[in-house]
């Protein structure tokens, strides 16, 4: 697995070609560039095991023109450039192995327009799920990808973000409408118009969402909206094990349920979330899950799901019916990550993801909770299970060699595996630098030599976010 665990000093690179373009842009950005040491660690990966690795400078732009400037910049030394959204990335997305220059993007935080009669909008890449859905409420709307972070748009097109409401509204390439970005060279595109539908031309906005800034910047996005539910109905069901929950999952969507969020904890992660999040759950692998329609649609549903739980040994659904009560629930299971971290006091956590075609849900987190246990591993699952992608959250001591050599074998069992089941490598973390060493075995030497084309046609000098994706 491709993981250092070395930390890279964080001194500036000091080239001459990266002195140059800091000389050339204090000119312009004054204060809004900057070159302290814990700046620049704060605008590389903070969030996982993969080693901090700092830029040389950190530069926060406010306009499309000024990103260009940056760019432009850059390209005329060959100096790396690197987009920065909320830094909540899970796989090494923001790092600068390179160095080079952070773009930080959050102060480009306007919704720039509203299209309530045509559900959709335009904003800047630094706005966040949050600020977004807020602006929206009183128009009778929201953005409806939830990654459970307070994520930038930007950053979520990137790396093709998911969440829980993926199994019913989609992921960020089914939400990307259009998008303008700036290239290496410094030139602007836009890749599509507001239309829902288009023939002309290559798809250009897929091919940006997921890109993790490797072809371009993203400073605009035109984005699907949904009504906001008349009725909105929650609540959890324990099961007796994982593969009990994950087959009723799959019936559940096999049966054509129109279900909005269904959610997998096993008991090591419910056991972290009561006591993180202070709830009073059954100890047992468990679902939670959440119906959006009409209201009697939404009793409809809800009654069904519950027939399909106790097939497979599912408890009594506890409902959670007051809108506060959801709320908790849920941002309980968005707390996941930080919930798992007292369960090894010091340890670090690696949280990484796969996702499988849905009939091979059971069978491939049955084995992966087979493989924790036989390992001796403390890996909290946690899954968006309704679209086959779950996540384990590895606790890891970086002072035990052992525990980390183990901690990467179980990683890699867990991919192949998913793999083999003719799944992929990260449902929705992305690439970044932890996945890149399984690109091949996914794709295929002919695939990735077209993604290599197409980097090299729009990046041949390699400074958007060099050490990314491409192994």
């Amino acid at each position: 697995m491709e993981t250092s665990v070395e930390e890279r000093p964080v001194a500036p690179a000091g080239g001459a070609g990266v002195q140059q373009v800091i000389a050339a842009l204090s000119a312009h950005f004054g204060e809004r560039l900057a070159t302290g040491r814990a700046i620049r660690e704060q605008h590389a990966n903070t969030v996982t095991w993969l080693a901090n690795e700092a830029p040389d400078a950190v530069v926060f732009v406010e306009s499309t023109e000024e990103v260009q400037r940056v760019v432009r910049a850059c390209a005329q030394h060959r100096v790396p450039v690197i987009a920065f959204g909320t830094g909540s990335s899970l796989e090494g997305q923001i790092n600068a192995p390179k160095g080079g220059i952070s773009i930080d993007l959050s102060r480009m935080n306007r919704v720039l327009s509203v299209h309530p009669e045509d559900l959709d909008c335009v904003v800047e890449p630094g706005v966040t799920r949050k600020q977004l859905n807020e602006h929206l409420r009183d128009a009778g709307l929201f953005f409806p990808i939830d990654p459970g972070a307070d994520a930038s748009l930007g950053g979520m097109a990137s790396t093709r973000a998911s969440g829980t409401n993926a199994v019913r509204y989609g992921t960020m390439k089914d939400n990307v409408i259009a998008l303008t970005a700036v290239l290496a060279n410094g030139e602007v595109i836009t890749t599509a118009r507001r239309a829902k539908k288009s023939s002309a031309g290559y798809d250009l906005t897929r091919l940006f969402v997921g890109a993790e800034g490797t072809l371009g910047i993203i400073t605009s996005l035109t984005l699907r909206l949904a009504g906001i539910p008349e009725a909105i109905s929650g609540g959890v069901c324990a099961f007796p094990t994982v593969r009990a929950a994950c087959d009723a999952v799959i019936l559940t969507i096999q049966t054509g349920l129109p279900i909005a969020r269904i959610e997998l904890l096993d008991e090591v992660q419910v056991r972290a979330c009561n006591a993180y999040s202070k709830l009073d759950l059954a100890e047992q692998p468990t679902l939670f899950v959440e119906f959006h329609g009409t209201e009697a649609s939404v009793h409809e549903q809800s009654e069904r799901f519950s027939e399909i739980a106790a097939e497979y040994g599912g408890g009594g659904f506890r409902w959670a019916t007051r809108p506060e009560d959801r709320t908790r629930l849920w941002q309980a299971r968005h707390d996941a990550y930080w919930a798992c971290l007292p369960l090894k006091p010091g340890a670090k956590a690696l949280a990484t993801d796969v996702c499988v075609p849905l009939s091979r849900l059971a069978d491939c987190v049955d084995e992966t909770k087979r493989d924790i246990e036989e390992m001796g591993m403390l890996a909290p699952i946690v899954g968006h299970v309704g679209d086959g992608n779950f996540h384990t959250v590895t606790l890891v001591d970086m002072s035990d060699p052992h525990d980390v050599a183990k901690a990467k074998d179980f990683i890699a069992r867990m991919i192949k595996r998913s793999l083999a089941m003719g799944g992929t490598a990260t449902g929705e973390h992305g690439v970044g630098q932890g996945k890149r060493a399984y690109m091949e075995a996914e794709h295929g030497s002919a695939t990735l030599d077209a993604m290599r084309a197409i980097k090299q046609a729009l990046d041949p000098h390699d400074i958007m976010n060099p050490g990314k994706i491409l192994p």
